[in-house]
Parts: structure tokens; sequence; C-alpha cells
């Protein structure tokens, strides 16, 4: 799942309510929406900006046991984990290795906040952030994962050298696929998953290198490979930036 961009409006929004509550649980938990398909991501994106060190440390303590899949305390969990991004830091070296064990959480919205939280460092340290998701795409298929969907934001490719970094990264992931043995474990799968979009997203901020990496790929006879190309390719975002090529590796990879 891609992280989305978030309204700022319904933000601010929030931002104000909890700025008068002294308890914000019980608010958090009436409306995160969950049980259902889509959590707050705007209450979530307030919570990341009032909260404390304090607040995110204990909303870490609903693990699955306490704060199951699609339940209200999920939310809890998840804003916690997001949370981790607002204070992270290059030496903050406890709080990258609790990220790396949130990479591979069994809930899929802690996945997510963990790629949010790495954007939220990204937005302050970009440099910072890829150097550490160098090595997180050495890591385990869900670290890998996280430092895919993580690095492939349009609001961190602004400068050329870093969408060139982001590049390589996912390289370097979508290379470890073709090396692995089996490949049915659930990391296997969302790291699949994320690679169908990160792609697109990494070669729009810098087409003549990101078109030539993917067509190395394209040419690729390993069915995930191949897999993982034609879904980038559905991305209306690819269509934009050059239409008669993707049309033409449309036509290659039937």
């Amino acid at each position: 799942m891609k992280v989305k961009a978030i309204p700022t409006n319904k933000v601010e929004t929030y931002r104000r309510t909890l700025q008068q509550l002294d308890n914000w649980e019980p608010y958090l938990l009436a409306e995160s929406g969950l049980p259902g398909p889509r959590g707050n991501l705007e209450l979530a994106q307030a919570v990341f900006e009032e909260g404390d060190a304090a607040l995110f440390e204990r909303f870490l303590e609903y693990t699955p046991d306490k704060a199951p899949v699609n339940s209200p305390e999920e939310f809890l969990h998840f804003c916690g984990v997001f949370g981790q991004g607002r204070h992270l830091s290059r030496d903050s070296h406890s709080t990258w290795g609790r990220l790396r064990q949130y990479a591979g959480d069994p809930r899929w919205r802690t996945r997510e906040a963990v790629a949010m939280g790495l954007q939220a460092f990204g937005d302050r340290d970009m440099d910072g952030l890829l150097s550490e998701m160098e090595v997180w795409s050495r890591g385990s298929r869900f670290q890998q994962r996280a430092a895919a969907a993580g690095l492939c934001e349009p609001r961190l490719l602004k400068q050329e050298s870093h969408a060139a970094t982001v590049l390589h990264v996912i390289d370097i992931i979508t290379s470890s696929i073709v090396s692995a043995g089996d490949r049915r474990d659930e990391g296997s799968k969302v790291l699949r998953q994320a690679l169908g979009y990160c792609w697109s997203v990494a070669v729009v901020t810098l087409p003549p290198d990101g078109k030539l990496l993917m067509e190395k790929w394209f040419v690729s006879a390993d069915p995930d490979i191949r897999r993982i190309m034609k879904n980038n390719l559905t991305k209306n975002r690819l269509f934009k930036m050059d239409g008669a090529w993707v049309e033409r590796w449309r036509q290659e990879l039937k």
C-alpha cells in the first residue's frame, strides 16, 4: 500500500482539538476510523505534530495481542511508530533498531507507520535517510520494503542527487529478488507489491537515468521481476512522463 498525501486542513482541525484535551486516548480511539478499511491518517498526522516522546512511547505498548489488526487500539500503535520519526536523528541508534523491528510487524498498518516515520526524517535530513536506507536495502525483505516505500515519495525527490541515490537503492533491492530462492513468504510478497509502484515514483523524478535502469529489468526473464515492471507500467505518472515509451514496453512485456 502506498502512503498517501494527507490534507492539511483536516490536520489543523484535529490539532486544535487535541490541544484542548488532557487525555487523548478516548478521543483517538473513537476517531481512529477502525475497524474499517482506512485509518484516520489526518488524525495520525495531528498526533505526530502535537505529541511528545512520552506519548509515543506509551502507544508502543499496544503490541499485537493488545491491539490486533483493524482494532481501534491498533491506531494508537500506528501513531506511536509514526511518532518515532519526529525525534529520529542519524545518531538515534536504538530508534533505528526499533524501526527495523517494526518494519516486520505482522500488522500492515504498523509497517506503513514505519515508512511514514522514515519520510518524516527524510523531510529534515534526506542525506541521512539515504545513508541508512542503503543499509536497509541489504537487510530483510521487510526492511527492504520499508526502505523502498519510505524513499519513493515525490516530496523527498526534488534534488537530482537524491533521486539518483533512490534509483540506486531500489535497483539493489530489485537485484536481490533475482537471487532469492523461496519467494512465498509474506516479506517477499509485500516487497514485490511495493516495488510494483516504487519504480514509477523514482523514475519520473529523473527520467533519463530511471528509464535506462527500468529497461534493464524489462528484459529480465525472471517472472517476478517482469510482473513488478508490468505493474509500474500501469501507473499514470509514467504515461504522463513518456507515453510512447510506456506503450512500447507494454507491448514488449505482453
